[in-house]
């Protein structure tokens, strides 16, 4: 019997002996830090205004509702333009609505309007900038470091998931306008580090595509005809749009749990450290085999993790809960982005990374919306178990919908 190969100690690092990979993870952790910074700040200025879970939920909407109205254009531009200037414009753009909030705060606006229109035009910067720099990932490591980079991007994303909301919180004893500051800050310096990468990401000899319905919603058909992109990108927008809860922390932190921004902050922290434990994992046991049943397990557990999250009235038990609820998601990140990206032909990166976008990113501010909603109608509590439950339906339902799913073996073919 031949004996196993030797694990390489140094697999784990692959990627980052690219220069341009690491311009753009410097990106993804920055840009993910002054997300959390800002998102901290609204969600603590607006409910603090106004006592009202509508006007929570009205914020996921303003961020969610750019993507909607841009959907098809999206991925049009990141196939037909260079993809890091869109990203890195599309983020200098989010930085400057962060100036806007930072004077919102400091003149002491109460109405929540123009909050929403600083939303709104983030949102925009994002819903272009996204897609781009998801499609701009095969681009800068060989195809056979993705699944690698993939799960480094993941790390740093969680690194920033777990800082920018302690970070936003501490800040927040200085007064908002100090933290819509700091994320405009960080916002820029993401951009600086995409200005950075130098690989030459134009299109080559490849003819600009014409603008008509048909290049339009080629990423659309894309997905559509390949079972198992569908059914994975699918079960992320709906178990996010049921499953999130992140809307209502600051009630849950102020009405249930009674602390203050910092502990909304730790709070908003948790499922970042799940993930983050869990990304580091894969690094070191990438996953293998059986990739669709562990999806769909993982958002089975991230369900069943809301549902305790939301019974919960202590905070450490709170934020277990949410750690495991991270963990969870970061194996179903991992699986669904792999497959997009890397069975995705490169002239469609773009769209189809428009449409897994809309699917999946802006899902989570719609999930606020929705939230929102929910919780004005029946209450935070309820609201936050009931997703939970549906989610765990939800993770069943797709694995005897999509068998295509379930009986996926490994990442690459």
């Amino acid at each position: 019997m031949t004996a196993a190969p030797a694990a390489d100690p140094h697999a784990g690092y692959a990627a980052f002996g690219h220069r341009d990979f690491r311009c753009h993870a410097a990106f993804r952790l920055l840009s993910g830090l002054a997300t959390q910074i800002q998102n901290v700040g609204v969600g603590w200025y607006v409910y603090s205004e106004t006592k009202s879970a509508w006007a929570l939920g009205f914020v996921g909407l303003a961020s969610f509702f750019p993507a909607a109205l841009f959907a098809l254009w999206i991925g049009h531009v990141a196939d037909n333009y260079n993809r890091r200037n869109i990203v890195a414009l599309s983020f200098l753009a989010s930085a400057v609505c962060a100036v806007g909030l930072a004077v919102i705060a400091g003149l002491g606006v109460t109405e929540t309007w123009p909050v929403y229109v600083c939303m709104f035009v983030a949102g925009a910067g994002r819903a272009f900038g996204n897609p781009a720099a998801n499609a701009l990932t095969p681009l800068l490591v060989p195809r056979e470091h993705f699944a690698n980079a993939i799960t480094w991007y993941s790390i740093a994303q969680q690194i920033a998931t777990i800082s920018g909301p302690a970070i936003g919180g501490l800040l927040y004893v200085f007064g908002p306008d100090v933290v819509f500051g700091a994320a405009a800050l960080a916002f820029a310096a993401s951009s600086i580090c995409e200005f950075m990468i130098r690989r030459p990401l134009g299109r080559g000899d490849r003819a600009r595509e014409p603008v008509n319905w048909k290049t339009l919603a080629a990423g659309l058909r894309f997905i559509w005809s390949r079972s198992e992109l569908f059914g994975a990108i699918s079960l992320d927008l709906v178990a996010v749009l049921f499953g999130g809860a992140t809307a209502l922390l600051p009630i849950i932190a102020q009405d249930v749990l009674h602390t203050g921004p910092l502990g909304l902050g730790l709070l908003r922290s948790s499922p970042a450290v799940g993930a983050l434990i869990m990304a580091v994992v894969l690094t070191r046991f990438p996953l293998r085999s059986a990739v669709g049943k562990k999806m769909l397990l993982a958002v089975g557990v991230f369900g069943a993790a809301i549902v305790g999250f939301g019974l919960s009235t202590w905070m450490p038990l709170s934020m277990a809960f949410l750690v495991l609820m991270g963990a969870a998601n970061s194996v179903s990140v991992v699986v669904r982005h792999t497959m997009v990206q890397i069975e995705t032909p490169d002239e469609m990166r773009g769209r189809v990374a428009a449409v897994n976008s809309i699917f999946t990113g802006t899902s989570n501010d719609l999930g606020d919306f929705e939230s929102g909603v929910t919780a004005a109608m029946f209450g935070a509590v309820p609201a936050v178990v009931l997703g939970g439950v549906i989610t765990v339906a939800l993770a069943g339902l797709w694995a005897w919908m999509f068998p295509a799913i379930r009986n996926r073996d490994t990442l690459l073919r």
